[in-house]
C-alpha cells in the first residue's frame, strides 16, 4: 500500500510540475539559487524563541543552532572527515593534552575566531562555561562538570588547564560532537542573564559562519544568513573557505509525501530521512538526486545499533540460552526485506557495521566467530553465517529487480557482513535445555507452564523502518511458537519505559549501542555498562544499559579503556574492544540487529558537493552537528 501510495504521489507531481514554474523566492527577499532548504527532522518547534540547549527544555537541536551557528572545541566525523582525518581541532587549536596520570587536560584554543556578534573568542568563554555548568548542576552537563572539574587554571588568553577530581582520559569526549557535544557558550552574554536555565538565548550567538536572520514564530522554520565576517567563524579560521550558501533554511516537514514532492520540485534540497519506497522514488524520477550509495542500498549506514533489548533483571531474560534462542528463531533476511525493503546494513556483533568499524573491529573478529561454538542440547554448535549479506543481496535482486553487485566483497561493504543461523531446531533445544516446553498447539510454555507472551515496545510513526523491523520480528517469533505482539508507542514513551523497565513481559527495540565511527573507542556508551553504575528495575537508568546488565569481563574492559591513551595507544583500544565484543558474544546481553540506516537524498539542481560514499567527507544525515563542515564544500550549481 504504501509503495502504490509513492507511485501515485509522483504521477500528481509530474502533472503539476508540467505547469507550474519553479519559484524564484523560498521567502520574501531570499533568492531561491542563495538559499539551500533543509530538513529539520524534529518538525515543529514548540518553543522557536528559545535557543538555550545548556538551559535544557530545547526539543530540538537540529534547527541549524548545532550545525551552523554553536561550535565545540573537537569533532569526530562518523566517516573519513573533512581533510581525511576523522578527528578534528575546531575551537581548540590541538588535541587536548593530558599529564600522566589523567588528572589534568590543557586545552589550547584557536587564536583570531570571533563570536558572531564580532566579539573575540578566547579561553575565558570556555572557563566560563565550565564553571557556570559546575555551578549548576541542573543545566545539562551541568552534573557532569561538577563530578569531574576540581579546578579550571588559566594558563594565558588561549590556554586552560583543567584538574579533575579523579583520573579521567575520557574527559574531552565531553567537549567533543559525535551527534552533538557541551558547545561552548559566550561568556560576554551569558554573564548578563539573570537566570542561565531560564534565559532564552534569544538571539543565539555563536562561533559558527552563519547568524539566525528570522524564524517562524509558530516554529516551522528557521533561516540563518552567512556572516559577512565569515573568516573570523570556527570554520574561516579553522580552514580559511567560504561557505557555498548565503543563506540556510532548516524547516520541519510533516510527512513523507510531502518530502518527495517538495524535492521533486526543487524545493527542498536535503530531505533528513525517508522509508526506503520514498527514497528509491527519488532515485528513480528526479535526475538531480543523489544518495549516499549511487545506487542500492542508498542509505548512509549511522554508527547506532538497533537491537532488541531486555531487561535481565526479567525473567526468562536473565537466562542467556533464552535470549541465545531468540537470537536463533529469527531469519535477519526476512527482517531486513520487511523492515528496509533489503536496504539493512546487518550486524552480528554489538558494535555499529559503520564507518571505520569494518576494519577495526568486523575484519578482525570474522574467524573468531566462524570457530564460536555454544553448548547445544550438549553438543558444540557454531551459530555464524557468513553467507548472510550474499542472501540478502539474492532475495532483494528476486524480491525487487535491484541492480545488485555480483561481488560478495563489494555486497558486505553494503549490507554487512555475516549474521546467526536461523535455527529453529537449535533454538528450540536452548529453551529445553532452560526448561521450557510446547503445548499441545505448538506454543512455547514458561518453565511454570504459562504460556510465553512477549510484547515488542517500538516507535509508532515516526521512524517507519523500526514498526516494521518490530513487526517482523514478532511475526517471527510468533512462527517459531511465541506469543508474540508488538505495542507501538510515541517516542517518549518508548525511552522512558526502556530507561525504567518495569515492564516484565516487554522487550524493547530501541538502541543503547552507539559509537564514534570515526575512533574505534567505545567508551563513549561502554562507560555506563560498568556496575558502579548499575541501577534496579524501577530506578532511572544512567545512559546506556537499560537492559541491567552485568559482566566482570565488561568492567574489566571500562577500566583499563581508561588508563588508555585516546590518541596514542589505538591498538590496545581496539583490543579491548575486541574484548567487550567476544564477551557480548558469549552472553548475547541485547539481540544487536542493523544499523540505523538513514535515507538522506539531496538534489542538485541548485547546490552541488553533497557527501557521499565516493566522497565521505562527513556525515549527510542533516540533524548531526557534524554536517557543518558539509557548507565549505557545498557550492551553488546555478545562478538562475
Amino acid at each position: 500500500m504504501l509503495r502504490w501510495r509513492f507511485v501515485c504521489l509522483i504521477t500528481i507531481v509530474f502533472l503539476v510540475l508540467g505547469t507550474v514554474a519553479f519559484a524564484q523566492e523560498i521567502l520574501p527577499g531570499i533568492p531561491r539559487n542563495e538559499v539551500i532548504v533543509i530538513e529539520d527532522p524534529s518538525g515543529r518547534s514548540l518553543d522557536p524563541g528559545r535557543f538555550n540547549l545548556w538551559g535544557g527544555g530545547l526539543l530540538s537541536y537540529s534547527t541549524g543552532l548545532q550545525q551552523l551557528c554553536l561550535g565545540a572545541l573537537w569533532y569526530i566525523d562518523p566517516d573519513e572527515g573533512i581533510e581525511g582525518d576523522p578527528w578534528i581541532n575546531l575551537l581548540a587549536a590541538e588535541p587536548p593534552i593530558y599529564n600522566e596520570d589523567y588528572t589534568e587536560m590543557t586545552v589550547k584554543v584557536r587564536e583570531g575566531i570571533h563570536w558572531g556578534d564580532g566579539v573575540p573568542f578566547t579561553i575565558d568563554d570556555v572557563i566560563y562555561t565550565v564553571e557556570l555548568l559546575k555551578a549548576h548542576p541542573e543545566m545539562i552537563w551541568g552534573a557532569y562538570m561538577q563530578v569531574n572539574v576540581a579546578e579550571s587554571q588559566r594558563i594565558d588568553d588561549f590556554t586552560v588547564k583543567f584538574k579533575l577530581t579523579k583520573p579521567n582520559g575520557r574527559f574531552h569526549t565531553v567537549f567533543t560532537v559525535r551527534w552533538s557535544a557541551c558547545y561552548i557558550l559566550p561568556k560576554h552574554i551569558f554573564e548578563k542573564a539573570e537566570d542561565p536555565l531560564a534565559f532564552a538565548f534569544n538571539p543565539p550567538i555563536g562561533t559558527g559562519p552563519y547568524v539566525l536572520k528570522s524564524f517562524d514564530p509558530n516554529g516551522y522554520w528557521f533561516l540563518w544568513e552567512l556572516r559577512e565576517d565569515w573568516d573570523k567563524s570556527d570554520l574561516g579560521v579553522a580552514y580559511g573557505i567560504k561557505p557555498g550558501p548565503k543563506y540556510v533554511l532548516y524547516k520541519g516537514i510533516a510527512s513523507p509525501e510531502k518530502k518527495v514532492m517538495d524535492q521533486m520540485a526543487h524545493e527542498l534540497d536535503i530531505v533528513h530521512d525517508l522509508p526506503p519506497e520514498g527514497a528509491i522514488t527519488l532515485y528513480q524520477n528526479n535526475p538531480q538526486c543523489v544518495t549516499w550509495f549511487d545506487g542500492w542500498p542508498w542509505a548512509h549506514p549511522d554508527p547506532t545499533l538497533p537491537s532488541l533489548i531486555m531487561n535481565h533483571e526479567h525473567f526468562p531474560y536473565n537466562l542467556k540460552e533464552v535470549r541465545w534462542a531468540l537470537t536463533l528463531s529469527l531469519d535477519i533476511v526476512q527482517v531486513a526485506l520487511q523492515a528496509y525493503n533489503g536496504c539493512a546494513t546487518v550486524s552480528p556483533i554489538h558494535v555499529p557495521p559503520t564507518g571505520l568499524y569494518p576494519g577495526w573491529y568486523f575484519d578482525k573478529i570474522e574467524p573468531w566467530l566462524k570457530d564460536f561454538t555454544l553448548k547445544v542440547g550438549g553438543e558444540d554448535y557454531k551459530p555464524y553465517d557468513p553467507e548472510i549479506s550474499t542472501k540478502i543481496a539474492e532475495a532483494v535482486r528476486y524480491a525487487f529487480g535491484h541492480k545488485i553487485p555480483d561481488d560478495p566483497q563489494e555486497i558486505r561493504k553494503l549490507v554487512g557482513y555475516g549474521w546467526w543461523k536461523y535455527d529453529l531446531e537449535a533454538a528450540g533445544k536452548l529453551l529445553e535445555g532452560a526448561g521450557f516446553k510446547k503445548d499441545g498447539n505448538g506454543k512455547w510454555l514458561l518453565p511454570d507452564g504459562t504460556p510465553w507472551k512477549i510484547s515488542i515496545l517500538c516507535e509508532a510513526a515516526t521512524r517507519s523502518v523500526m514498526t516494521r523491523a518490530a513487526a517482523a520480528v514478532a511475526e517471527q517469533w510468533r512462527r517459531f511458537g511465541i506469543d508474540a505482539q508488538i505495542d507501538a508507542v510515541e517516542p517518549t514513551m518508548l525511552w522512558n519505559r526502556l530507561n525504567y523497565g518495569e515492564d516484565p513481559n516487554t522487550i524493547y527495540w530501541a538502541w543503547c549501542i552507539e559509537t564514534w565511527g570515526g575512533h574505534p573507542d567505545l567508551f563513549w556508551f561502554l562507560e555506563s555498562w560498568h556496575s558502579d553504575y548499575y541501577r534496579p528495575t524501577g530506578e532511572l537508568t544512567v545512559a546506556k544499559n537499560p537492559m541491567r546488565y552485568k559482566s566482570e569481563q565488561i568492567d574489566q574492559v571500562v577500566d583499563d579503556l581508561r588508563r588508555t591513551d585516546f590518541f596514542k595507544e589505538t591498538d590496545k583500544i581496539i583490543d579491548l574492544g575486541l574484548q567487550y565484543i567476544k564477551t557480548c558474544v558469549e552472553d548475547m546481553p541485547i539481540i544487536p540487529i542493523f544499523s540505523y540506516n538513514v535515507f538522506t537524498v539531496c538534489d542538485e539542481t541548485y547546490w552541488t558537493g553533497y557527501p557521499t560514499s565516493s566522497n565521505p567527507y562527513t556525515n549527510p544525515v542533516p540533524n548531526w552537528g557534524n554536517t557543518r563542515f558539509m557548507f565549505i564544500k557545498i557550492q551553488p550549481i546555478s545562478k538562475e
